[in-house]
């Protein structure tokens, strides 16, 4: 086993236990942590098959911004560990069913996919170009509009983080300075004629 097989073995196993760590970890930072340590394996994965603009943007785009706002999201809602262990006994048949689901696929594809990984090759662009301007290329030509659709949703979610983590509080005193400047006088006082009570009792 060389190095390279070293590696890729490496960083597979700890992709795997990361991300079963994410969906069993009963406290929601614990997995966050385990989340961000499963992207930087997958990151080490693209480096080891040559996309370093790809393993680059596994660290910036998703440990740098989704999933450290994940993070503050979690830490802002305060939520607590999860103790109900009967809320998650109804998720088990759906982890059963997409559990079938992969192996079933594993077992499809070592009787009828390719066993031989030596016989899949790369294709190769004609004028050499580097894997940042292929990706470039296709990603602003082929594909400009649903680039421009993943900004959009991405910055919705991020309106939505924001709007969750702001907290109302009932006892603070706010001013209103739209409605202070819009005040008129006429509004604000009136005059009331009171009738002494001596008139009032005759």
């Amino acid at each position: 086993m060389g190095m390279m097989d070293f590696l890729f073995y490496l960083f597979s196993l700890i992709v795997v236990l990361a991300c079963a760590g994410v969906i069993s970890a009963r406290n929601q930072v614990y997995s966050v942590l385990l989340l961000i340590l499963a992207f930087f394996n997958a990151a080490g994965l693209l480096i080891l098959i040559g996309a370093e603009f790809m393993a680059m943007m596994f660290v910036i785009v998703y440990v740098g911004a989704v999933a450290v706002l994940f993070l503050f999201v979690v830490m802002m809602l305060e939520t607590s560990e999860t103790s109900n262990e009967a809320s998650l006994k109804q998720y088990v048949p759906a982890a059963l069913a997409v559990l079938g689901l992969v192996g079933l696929e594993v077992v499809l594809y070592f009787f009828a996919g390719p066993n031989d990984f030596q016989t899949i090759q790369l294709p190769t662009h004609p004028e050499k170009l580097s894997n940042v301007q292929s990706i470039a290329t296709v990603l602003y030509s082929d594909y400009f509009y649903i680039f421009q659709l993943v900004g959009l949703v991405l910055l919705l979610a991020m309106v939505a983080a924001i709007t969750l983590t702001q907290q109302h509080c009932k006892e603070v005193r706010r001013q209103n300075v739209t409605a202070q400047v819009a005040c008129r006088a006429e509004d604000r006082v009136r005059l009331v004629k009171v009738k002494p009570k001596s008139e009032r009792k005759s």
